[in-house]
């Protein structure tokens, strides 16, 4: 491809997104940039203080657990308060439990405070996603969550670099550090980010009956979350069941550190061209080929006797995470109700942090009991269960899209004026589900 093809296509890629997006986009590669805490956080812990590997662990698990409870009342406050409002009461209480847990030296204070930053952290997601689906045109939205997911990875592949250099200096400046970049991206949200949060122009019942049982009633909403959920387990595996593994079989950490680094490397490389191949493309499709991949991506870990095929066993299921992060996301936000949308996305968002909590405990179970090969056969299974799952969810609904395109018709023709938020949204969902 010529240097100009190569202009056209990032111009392409990065043209026509409103100017609040790319400060919204700007706000997230700033906290990543600063996310220093996450990478060493078991290192300061064992080495730096002392602490056993099991209580590490522990305190992971109450970071896990504060997302898993902030995810629905980040999205709860998103919708009742705004999405402003909830970022910077997020970002704050981030910048401020962060730079706190770095001075705490009883166990007990630094678990807790650590249960705060997972809480104050994950807080801040459902608001993120739902403002970008405000601001950002339904057509654009594929390619906008995968430019902020691309921002996400870039973020952390410079920070991860960076805390090393950091944690040799001191622990402490990486905790303050963080903090002060994730108050830099309050004063961004501050200064440069308007409420978006849509304008209800008259109250229906529909409009205030949605709250969290709305949400859980939404058969096949909970469905995508629950699919979700499996895939989230899957991913997790490359941050828990690889290095747990490639250890027992004799691998240094080095080894480790040099296979999953591909992942970061090919997320920043391939997010945006790949974006641009897919984001016009069957969703329902790409969903399912992604989980798959996913799945027999980890799958074939169990053959893998080097560093090198490690490293192209990350390769199959990066490829999968460039592809599902984005096309998973923009269905979320089209099966969302346009005033439930903070709701929606922090139900979504739980089913992560969920993942996260399980993901260590069953893998390490399945490692420990029966061996490595069962964990990676368990994921080719689980990738092949949620392939499945989103075949027959997208079947159901474009069938449901196709039903509500015939009752409007004869509403119209009726005279009828009434027109369900819902309907909407199926609509729209049959609309770019089609293939390109």
């Amino acid at each position: 491809m010529s240097v100009a093809a190569l202009r056209r296509a990032a111009r392409e890629t990065v043209s026509g997104l409103p100017r609040e997006f790319w400060w919204l986009w700007t706000s997230t590669l700033v906290n990543r940039l600063g996310a220093f805490v996450a990478t060493f956080m078991a290192l300061y812990l064992t080495l730096d203080r002392g602490y056993s590997a099991f209580y590490a662990g522990a305190v992971a698990s109450l970071h896990g657990l504060g997302g898993v409870v902030s995810s629905l009342a980040g999205g709860v406050m998103a919708d009742r308060l705004g999405r402003r409002p909830t970022l910077l009461v997020a970002q704050v209480a981030t910048g401020l439990s962060v730079a706190l847990l770095g001075f705490m030296e009883h166990p007990v204070a630094i678990a807790a405070v650590a249960f705060l930053v997972g809480m104050a952290s994950n807080a801040s997601r459902p608001a993120v996603q739902a403002m970008m689906a405000d601001i950002v045109r339904p057509e654009d939205r594929v390619r906008a969550f995968s430019l902020n997911y691309w921002a996400i990875n870039l973020g952390f592949a410079v920070s991860s670099m960076g805390a090393g250099f950091v944690a040799e200096f001191s622990y402490l400046a990486g905790f303050l550090i963080e903090g002060g970049m994730t108050l830099l991206c309050a004063v961004v949200v501050f200064l440069k980010l308007p409420e978006s949060r849509p304008v209800r122009e008259a109250e229906t019942v529909e409009e205030k009956a949605v709250g969290l049982g709305t949400v859980l009633r939404d058969g096949r909403f909970m469905a995508l979350v629950g699919l979700s959920f499996l895939v989230a387990f899957v991913f997790q595996q490359g941050a828990v069941g690889l290095p747990v593994a490639m250890g027992a079989a004799g691998f240094t950490p080095a080894d480790y550190g040099m296979a999953i680094a591909v992942n970061g490397i090919l997320i920043v490389a391939l997010q945006i061209p790949v974006t641009r191949f897919i984001q016009h493309r069957d969703p329902g499709r790409l969903l399912v080929v992604s989980s798959v991949l996913a799945g027999y991506g980890f799958g074939l870990t169990a053959f893998a006797g080097s560093v090198g095929v490690f490293a192209l066993t990350v390769c199959v299921w990066t490829l999968a995470e460039i592809v599902n992060a984005p096309t998973q996301t923009g269905l979320v936000v089209r099966l969302s109700p346009t005033h439930g949308r903070g709701r929606y996305q922090g139900m979504y968002t739980m089913s992560w942090a969920v993942a996260s909590l399980i993901a260590p405990v069953l893998s390490g179970l399945v490692i420990d009991r029966f061996g490595a090969e069962w964990l990676w056969g368990l994921c080719a299974v689980v990738g092949t269960v949620a392939g499945v799952g989103f075949a027959v969810l997208m079947r159901r609904i474009t069938g449901e899209a196709g039903t509500a395109e015939e009752q409007g018709a004869g509403a119209q023709d009726a005279g009828a004026e009434r027109e369900g938020a819902d309907d909407d949204v199926v609509g729209s969902v049959k609309a770019e589900v089609r293939p390109a």
